[in-house]
């Protein structure tokens, strides 16, 4: 309402009215099922041409601030799932379907690093990160047996490259109910043990930059030499912005040797926080290590 025009008395009571709303409505605040805002305003996602995207997630061009993963719909494609709240501590068939501008589901993709469509799923504080592989029925609906362990958001990743398409990424959100305990958001971690396994990631990450990352991997103090391929690859590392959880999967550089190193060439935008998950297997059993790394800002600039 402009200034100086005067409220009438019905015009007066719509304001209270809707007043109030804003007022209950700002009180309570909004449970996310739908990207941040960053998504909303930019649905479908520019390229990026970064290192290490090109087979998942990965577009042709310039670099840019924005990662794939913040929205439902990109390239034409869209993600539609039946529920978004799942139970704490119980398995639940979680289904979906990637749908074109036409709400058609899409039931051909190409094949990349052994399987059709990757799904990672990571709660918004970087805690209970999960990168699995669903199936998918004849008409396009996808199926896997989900569990949540704890209360809070998470955000789900469809990782995938339509058969004839571009490699996309779609992302939404999943609410758990329950009491929500923050992981404390500690100094980086470079270095940590996961089911009896020492990595440890060396390198340094600058904006803008291109970065060689390499992790090494021991057991009992001795290096481990005969890391076994996980889908077609000595490990998987996934890269997530902390503020918004802007996505990259990024494979390793070929290399002749299963270990103890494993490098990784990649790139991010923007300084900042960054958590990275690496997938490694060995003796059959497919382990993942966590890690905070900063990114500085010099290249930035």
């Amino acid at each position: 309402m402009k200034t100086g025009t005067k409220l009438t008395g019905y015009g007066l009571a719509l304001a209270v009215v809707f007043g109030g709303a804003w007022a209950i409505g700002a009180g309570v605040g909004p449970l996310q099922t739908e990207p941040p805002p960053m998504a909303a305003m930019a649905p479908d996602m520019p390229s990026t041409g970064m290192p290490g995207m090109e087979e998942h997630g990965g577009h042709e061009g310039g670099a840019t601030d924005v990662l794939p993963g913040l929205a439902s719909a990109s390239n034409g494609y869209r993600l539609e799932t039946p529920t978004t709240t799942l139970a704490s501590g119980m398995t639940k068939q979680f289904t979906f379907r990637i749908v074109d501008d036409h709400g058609t589901a899409i039931t051909k993709f190409a094949l990349k690093h052994e399987k059709r469509l990757h799904l990672v799923l990571v709660r918004r504080d970087g805690a209970g990160f999960q990168h699995v592989h669903p199936t998918m029925a004849a008409d396009g609906t996808w199926r896997i047996p989900l569990k949540l362990t704890a209360p809070g958001s998470y955000r789900l990743f469809t990782d995938f490259v339509p058969e004839g398409g571009e490699a996309t990424v779609l992302g939404t959100e999943l609410q758990v109910p329950g009491t929500f305990q923050p992981r404390p958001d500690g100094p980086e971690v470079t270095s940590t043990t996961v089911d009896g396994y020492r990595v440890t990631i060396n390198g340094h990450l600058e904006a803008g930059k291109e970065a060689e990352l390499t992790a090494t991997i021991t057991r009992g103090g001795h290096p481990v030499t005969d890391l076994q391929t996980y889908l077609g690859a000595y490990g998987h590392l996934v890269v997530l912005r902390a503020t918004d959880l802007g996505y990259l999967h990024v494979h390793p550089q070929e290399s002749t040797t299963a270990g103890p190193e494993v490098k990784f060439m990649t790139e991010v935008p923007t300084p900042g926080r960054y958590r990275l998950y690496l997938d490694f297997q060995h003796h059959g059993t497919v382990h993942t290590a966590q890690f905070t790394v900063d990114s500085s800002e010099e290249a930035h600039r």
